[in-house]
């Protein structure tokens, strides 16, 4: 049984500089799933280093977190650039996995975020290209992609090219987005608004 089945209610908030190690380490867990799927050239270890993390969130990627018995279940990040707002580093804790907290986090980032809504990942990554296309994404043309990679991303030119871009359709109404998974969610989801530390 997934952990976030247990004891109390999931908490979607924005995290601060005192999340910084649980996020590193959900991110580099979770990522490893890319390990012998993206090309090998394309890979290193560790996945996300520490300072590559600071630099990512000193340039404006703000995490929300799904956080239960005060332990951080998983992360999104978000960032504006320009005129879109960008889906950065989504990952869940291995423990967590298929449980809805992703669905969750995207949840609450839909409603915070300014269209258009973005994100990109692996091409390679078919499980979180059909996560997002589930819940209302759609992909963009190669043409667009490799555009919007250049305009909103910095990413390598190997990147670009073994990377896809998907839009949220407006359309789609949010509560179709299933968090179903937990017990209960509907009623026992808290939203906490923290602002996060701009230092």
């Amino acid at each position: 049984m997934s952990e976030l089945h247990q004891s109390a209610s999931p908490i979607i908030r924005v995290c601060d500089k005192g999340d910084f190690d649980e996020i590193h380490f959900i991110i580099n867990e979770a990522a490893q799933a890319y390990r012998d799927v993206i090309p090998p050239d394309c890979w290193h270890e560790p996945y996300m280093g520490r300072d590559e993390l600071s630099r990512e969130i000193e340039s404006g990627v703000c995490f929300l977190g799904c956080e239960r018995d005060g332990k951080l279940h998983g992360v999104m990040g978000m960032q504006y650039v320009g005129d879109a707002t960008l889906i950065r580093h989504a990952y869940v804790r291995a423990t967590a996995q298929r449980a809805g907290v992703g669905a969750l986090l995207l949840a609450e980032f839909v409603k915070a975020a300014k269209p258009p809504l973005l994100v990109g990942t692996w091409a390679a990554a078919s499980w979180a290209i059909a996560f997002y296309r589930k819940h209302g994404f759609e992909s963009v043309s190669p043409d667009q992609t490799a555009s919007l990679l250049r305009r909103h991303w910095k990413i390598s030119p190997r990147q670009i090219e073994t990377s896809v871009v998907l839009k949220w359709n407006e359309a789609h109404n949010i509560s179709n987005i299933e968090i179903s998974n937990i017990e209960n969610s509907s009623a026992g989801i808290s939203t906490v608004e923290n602002g996060a530390d701009d230092s």
